[in-house]
């Protein structure tokens, strides 16, 4: 299974975050996700502890259309 990490632009709109070339970053754990999140947003990912409310989010993906037509990801 693969995560990516998104943010919310403050109206609901929640946006894939892509590196210098436009493709969206993933990581193999979900560890790895949390932590880049934290790299390249620290001030709302601490905004959320103190104040509520989610601006940020880490989210699983499949791999590929396989694991999205089992409806779960291979061990």
């Amino acid at each position: 299974m693969l995560f990516k990490i998104e943010t919310e632009d403050g109206n609901g709109i929640w946006t894939d975050v892509r590196d210098a070339d436009g493709k969206i970053l993933t990581f193999d754990s979900q560890a790895a996700a949390q932590a880049k999140l934290a790299e390249l947003f620290p001030v709302l990912v601490k905004m959320e502890s103190y104040a509520g409310g989610k601006r940020t989010r880490v989210v699983q993906i499949f791999r590929s259309d396989a694991e999205w037509k089992d409806g779960t990801p291979p061990k």
